[in-house]
């Protein structure tokens, strides 16, 4: 009952955590502030907008070619148009159930590709693990470049989570159970280890680093698309980034995380929280809208084009 219970709190809370936040930053905002948010929105340069929505789609068309690459050492070469369905499919899931994704992702290209389960999903561990580190690296740059926040404990939360991820692979790989699981285990000890035999190492270095620029890129050029956020500088803009990063896991894809945390960021940089406020909710509500369109494509697709 107890592990029923928390079950339904684990995929209930970070949806209900967003609605909240949306509430929150309603009640906490006057009719008036919402009329400079909504006319900041409606008035903004959409061209900006535009490029920030191509730049999310190009980071995604990259990490399923890093995906591919993965999976090619263990002998399965897949087909692209599966790999970028797949992923897109895996982020439109996260905005339901978090982390739903990544099961869905390594179940379906599983059974398009007749891939074991436990050694695709070994991949999505191995991204997982990298996201990890990046963000960690960013983090602790944000630390180190700040002049206003102190994002110091954040640097410490991510390195703990990279350290127990460290840990509990390193156990995986050494438990003797079994052999039906220990056939598991190691097919993910197998993708997991993966990129170790890719061929092409700094490819895949390089796939990495654009998904991730991609990323910064696509926050930075939507500051374009408002007249207040114009002149904002490249610390405010990096370190709004990390608070956005760090609250998509807390909630459904940011819902009603991100834009709060982007204007409590960018409000420290001369920027009225209104504007900032207007700011985080396009730059959401552009790569949500993004996923959601290609997602139910991929859904869509995905059987069609693998009869």
């Amino acid at each position: 009952m107890l592990k029923i219970a928390f079950k339904w709190f684990k995929n209930l809370f970070p949806p209900f955590l967003g609605f909240f936040l949306i509430y929150y930053s309603y009640s906490n905002t006057t009719l008036d502030d919402r009329k400079t948010i909504y006319s900041s929105i409606l008035d903004a340069d959409y061209f900006f907008v535009l490029l920030s929505i191509c730049l999310g789609f190009f980071s995604h068309f990259i990490r399923a070619i890093r995906w591919k690459n993965m999976l090619s050492p263990m002998g399965y070469e897949i087909k692209f148009r599966n790999s970028l369905m797949c992923v897109f499919i895996a982020f439109l899931s996260n905005l339901g159930f978090p982390r739903s994704g990544e099961i869905l992702r390594s179940s379906s290209i599983s059974f398009y590709e007749k891939i074991p389960i436990e050694k695709s999903f070994g991949t999505i561990i191995t991204e997982r693990i990298i996201d990890i580190c990046v963000l960690s690296l960013i983090i602790i740059y944000g630390s180190l470049i700040s002049t206003k926040i102190n994002l110091s404990e954040f640097s410490y939360s991510y390195f703990l989570i990279f350290i127990l991820l460290f840990i509990t692979i390193f156990l995986i790989t050494k438990i003797k159970l079994n052999n039906k699981i220990v056939n598991i285990i190691k097919g993910l000890k197998k993708g997991i280890t993966s990129i170790s035999k890719i061929k092409n190492k700094p490819l895949f270095v390089l796939h990495t680093l654009l998904i991730w620029k991609c990323y910064f890129l696509m926050f930075y050029f939507v500051k374009f698309s408002l007249n207040e956020t114009f002149h904002l500088e490249f610390e405010a803009l990096i370190l709004a980034f990390i608070a956005g990063a760090i609250t998509m896991s807390l909630t459904n894809g940011g819902i009603g995380a991100y834009p709060i945390a982007i204007a409590v960021v960018i409000s420290q940089y001369n920027v009225s929280y209104e504007s900032a406020l207007a700011l985080g909710w396009i730059v959401w509500s552009a790569q949500t809208l993004m996923i959601i369109f290609f997602g139910i494509l991929s859904f869509i697709f995905l059987p069609i084009l693998n009869k």
